[in-house]
């Protein structure tokens, strides 16, 4: 949806049993979920999320997502 030098803005579907694989990343990123039921570990710890829940994932540290069903989520990175 956005994307600039000073953040991005980037909306995301997944099917059941999909996510992204564990990565880190060099700045904060928010995660709000639009729709459905995801799963996100951060720093090995889990955290189920269902709609209209959000979670502040950190810079440089370890997260990943999957989706415990069908769901749809928004991230936000603003870059310092």
């Amino acid at each position: 949806m956005i994307d600039k030098k000073t953040g991005t803005v980037t909306l995301f579907a997944f099917a059941a049993g999909q996510g992204l694989s564990e990565h880190t990343a060099p700045f904060d990123a928010l995660v709000q979920i639009l729709d459905g039921e995801a799963e996100v570990t951060i720093s090995g710890k889990s955290y189920r999320l269902s709609t209209g829940q959000n979670i502040i994932m950190p810079a440089h540290q370890p997260h990943a997502l999957k989706a415990n069903y069908q769901f749809k989520m928004m991230l936000v990175m603003i870059k310092e």
